[in-house]
């Protein structure tokens, strides 16, 4: 396993809820496949640099993780299917 550094940004018009909810479901992603979840850093509600999908402000999650290169693969697959992230990124710590 590698350290990776992940980062996501969640539509900010979602209730705590399902927020907290979105937040389990990636963070599963990488313990069924038998990696670390380290660290996870709410930023919470930020603007963002440009406007995204019409979103000013997205809800920022930052992982810090021990991953295998098949977590990476899945984690990447599914943000990308997600309509509730509206970006993310994964890079070597």
């Amino acid at each position: 396993m590698k350290k990776y550094k992940a980062m996501y940004i969640i539509r900010p018009d979602l209730d705590e809820d399902k927020i907290k909810a979105v937040i389990e479901e990636m963070n599963k992603i990488f313990t069924d496949n038998e990696s670390e979840v380290v660290e996870v850093n709410q930023w919470g509600l930020k603007d963002m640099a440009y406007e995204i999908n019409d979103f000013k402000k997205g809800y920022y999650v930052v992982l810090l993780l021990n991953a295998t290169p098949k977590a990476v693969e899945e984690y990447d697959r599914i943000a990308n299917i997600r309509e509730d992230i509206i970006r993310h990124i994964i890079v070597k710590d």
